[in-house]
């Protein structure tokens, strides 16, 4: 294993035998264990893995970030320049931080202050490191909110994060992490919840800062279409062992670990599969839904009138999967939130086995929710964390007068079906992982006996190996139980591997739909064409190699 700086010459980064301790109570000794590579100047470097491999525990350990009582450093060296980190003070972390080394986390609204205007907050940094006066360190936000293409800066720099779009937002995390020249920097997964088309700006704009700056990135990501795009080296991470270190093509084309080519072979392709078409009855008839909200007005100031979801007709056949793909503020999940009645349509029909519930009113409306149920992006949040599983999955059906025991023997039939002991039903969320805790609540939607089953970017959040088998299990169960599936995502590889046909949805309006094949061989929008010219790693043979290898 080359733990060597790449091309780049000295490194800016070098981490020998890094190890974390722990808990006791840990289901292994140590977070991260034995980990050496290296950053070069000027050189991006990809950490890939599994959740739980110890990709952040090493970003936390570079920053000195560690929490703690929870995890400990308890071996190794990180050197910042060749400066010993490990042995700093406190003050002296501080000191690095922002100056020489910064980071940008995944969720920027969490990260930013919610109640502080986004120019103060970059200005932050410029106040503990730099003597700037007030009027110094306003004009260099405004020049680095300027370099991260951010529009319109002079009005910016007194906006609010929440006045701000997602892709702004991480583009000031972005600012306010370059505002010093550090010669590190650190991306946690900054890319995960953003939409196609955002992505690829913020992979171009950290990218293009890397060139211009010199600076030396740490990229960690569970993405290989990110991989594909920035990288220069990849370092693989499981269990808190480094199992492969090589150049970007080495790693996706011809990797060596077994464990990279479980990786590998488990990002799903852009080129759809060959589908037959459903020509079986229809279990969703979308026409013409539309959802407007109005806000404001007379005492509350000038209304505000927003067309979330423009004239949408869709139909879902049994046994088919339909998917909706377009950015964030399309009207996706809009529609989704319509078709499940968890929020009222303004206008047109919504019709699940030939009833139009558009306009039924709670009392008429109950009998008809037990046939869709939705699969959210997060099962966490979704899932009781004070509940057994089994009481979360037989909610649903004794609620709608089947017994205890029936719906016990049934929630231990499902547990089976989607790959989990039956026993676990006694277990709670938390003693779950991310995947094990989809398929929990796959399992719950199943125990209605849905007509139509919502995913609402079920697998967006998930690594992608435990993604295969997520999506490997929604087909299954599609086909088992002739389930119609609306699938919602922004993932154009997954959309290709698991829909049948496809709409496009841009700004409310529905711009094309068809088969999947026919939409990614011959699409005819310029929003489909623009989508697709900007799916990371698009146009790469993943594990090309492979075969050569084995």
């Amino acid at each position: 294993m080359d733990g060597a700086p790449g091309p780049s010459g000295t490194p800016v980064l070098e981490l020998d035998g890094l190890s974390v301790a722990l808990p006791k109570t840990g289901d292994r000794t140590h977070a991260i264990d034995g980990v050496s590579f290296s950053v070069g100047r000027g050189e991006i470097v990809c950490v890939v893995g599994e959740s739980g491999s110890g990709k952040s525990v090493t970003a936390q350990a570079v920053m000195g970030l560690l929490p703690k009582g929870q995890l400990t450093l308890s071996g190794g060296s990180i050197r910042l320049e060749g400066k010993e980190v490990t042995t700093c003070t406190p003050a002296e972390l501080r000191a690095l931080r922002g100056a020489r080394m910064s980071m940008i986390f995944q969720e920027p609204m969490t990260a930013l202050n919610p109640v502080e205007r986004v120019g103060a907050q970059i200005g932050e940094v410029l106040e503990i490191h730099t003597s700037l006066s007030a009027e110094e360190r306003r004009n260099k936000v405004l020049d680095v909110m300027a370099s991260v293409h951010l529009p319109d800066v002079a009005s910016m720099i007194d906006a609010f994060p929440h006045q701000l779009s997602g892709g702004q937002r991480q583009r000031v995390m972005i600012a306010a992490a370059l505002v010093l020249d550090p010669v590190l920097l650190i991306a946690d997964e900054p890319t995960t919840a953003l939409d196609v088309t955002t992505q690829a700006q913020i992979l171009k704009l950290i990218a293009e800062m890397q060139a211009r700056r010199g600076t030396g990135v740490l990229f960690i990501t569970h993405d290989f279409g990110v991989v594909a795009e920035i990288a220069q080296r990849v370092v693989v991470m499981q269990h808190g062992k480094v199992v492969e270190i090589g150049t970007r093509d080495e790693i996706i084309s011809r990797p060596k670990a077994a464990y990279t080519q479980m990786l590998i072979k488990s990002v799903p392709s852009l080129e759809p599969p060959s589908r037959t078409p459903k020509t079986s009855a229809v279990a969703l008839a979308i026409e013409g839904l539309s959802k407007t909200y109005v806000s404001g007005g007379f005492l509350a100031g000038k209304k505000r009138v927003v067309k979330a979801a423009q004239n949408v007709s869709i139909e879902v056949r049994r046994g088919e999967t339909v998917g909706i793909v377009g950015e964030s503020g399309s009207g996706k999940t809009t529609v989704a939130r319509c078709v499940a009645r968890l929020i009222d349509p303004t206008d047109g029909e919504i019709k699940i086995g030939g009833v139009d519930v558009a306009r039924l009113r709670e009392s008429a409306l109950r009998p008809h929710r037990k046939h869709v149920q939705i699969v959210f992006q997060d099962p966490y949040r979704s899932l009781n964390p004070r509940r057994t599983v089994g009481a979360s999955i037989i909610e649903g059906p004794v609620n709608f007068g089947e017994s205890t025991a029936d719906a016990t023997r049934r929630a231990r039939d499902l547990m089976t079906l989607v790959g989990l002991q039956p026993d676990a039903l006694e277990r709670f969320p938390h003693q779950f992982s991310g995947g094990q805790r989809q398929r929990i609540a796959i399992a719950r939607a199943l125990a209605m006996e849905p007509r139509l089953l919502i995913a609402d970017e079920a697998v967006s959040a998930l690594d992608v190996s435990v993604q295969a088998q997520v999506l490997a299990l929604l087909d299954d169960v599609r086909e088992r139980f002739d389930l119609a599936v609306l699938f919602i995502t922004h993932d154009l590889r997954v959309a290709a591997q698991i829909c049948d046909r496809i709409a496009v949805m841009q700004n409310g309006v529905v711009v094309e739909h068809g088969p999947t094949a026919e939409l990614f061989s011959n699409a005819q929008h310029a929003y489909t064409h623009a989508l697709f010219a900007a799916a990371p790693g698009r146009g790469v043979k993943f594990g090309a190699g492979i075969e050569a290898t084995t």
